[in-house]
């Protein structure tokens, strides 16, 4: 298992709120030489995996329970896109009618209700993957400077989950995003989706966080898994 960190630097002036999920679906199309032809991608959004792949599948099948995310998803005549979740084991079902090549999914799977059920519905389907999964070291720092406890898991629980269903690599990537105030970074987080929109603080818990937070940057891990 390999881990390696990454550090970038937040540029406000283009509005890039999803910067570190588009560098994970980046590097999930980046690793794999092979080129699959038949892809599905779990929690697909809007698309940012589709953009990052730089050859032409014959099959681009994407999953999402978000019309709104689905209505800006590339079309194209090789794209099926479904309204779906991947909680739910009736859709692995509607997926069988697919030949599939290679499972992708980029910094979703880490709010499945039960990640040991997804990753045995996945595998059913019998494809090779490549997953990208946020851990909690994710915010780490700020939720200790809150006194929180994480809502996601370990890398440790992540791999070992998955090692019961996948014969995979698995590597960990930390990446540091840095701003220039911290109300920038809190504005992030609050516009990229990475917390899932999961509201853990009130007003005033935010503002006295925001008055003693000690960096001028977040933490992100995440973990990569690849058969």
């Amino acid at each position: 298992m390999r881990v390696h960190e990454e550090f970038s630097r937040y540029a406000s002036q283009y509005a890039t709120h999803n910067l570190i999920q588009t560098k994970v679906a980046q590097k999930l199309a980046e690793d794999i030489n092979d080129k699959p032809r038949k892809i599905l991608d779990l929690g697909c959004g809007n698309g940012t995996l589709f953009s990052c792949i730089d050859w032409e599948p014959e099959l681009f099948v994407g999953v999402d329970f978000s019309q709104a995310m689905l209505s800006h998803h590339p079309r194209g005549s090789n794209v099926a896109l479904m309204l779906g979740d991947f909680n739910d084991p009736a859709l692995y079902g509607q997926l069988t009618k697919f030949t599939i090549d290679r499972i992708y999914s980029a910094s979703a799977l880490q709010w499945a209700d039960d990640l040991d059920n997804v990753f045995n519905s996945i595998c059913a389907l019998n494809s090779c993957v490549s997953l990208a999964i946020f851990t909690s070291g994710t915010f780490q720092t700020l939720y200790e400077t809150a006194g929180l406890s994480p809502i996601l898991k370990s890398s440790d629980e992540v791999i070992e989950i998955a090692s019961r269903h996948f014969d995979a690599q698995f590597e960990i990537v930390r990446y540091v995003l840095e701003f220039d105030t911290v109300r920038e970074m809190f504005r992030y987080i609050k516009r990229s989706g990475v917390s899932g929109g999961r509201r853990v603080l009130d007003f005033t818990q935010t503002k006295q966080l925001m008055e003693s937070y000690p960096l001028n940057y977040l933490e992100f891990e995440v973990v990569f898994i690849t058969t």
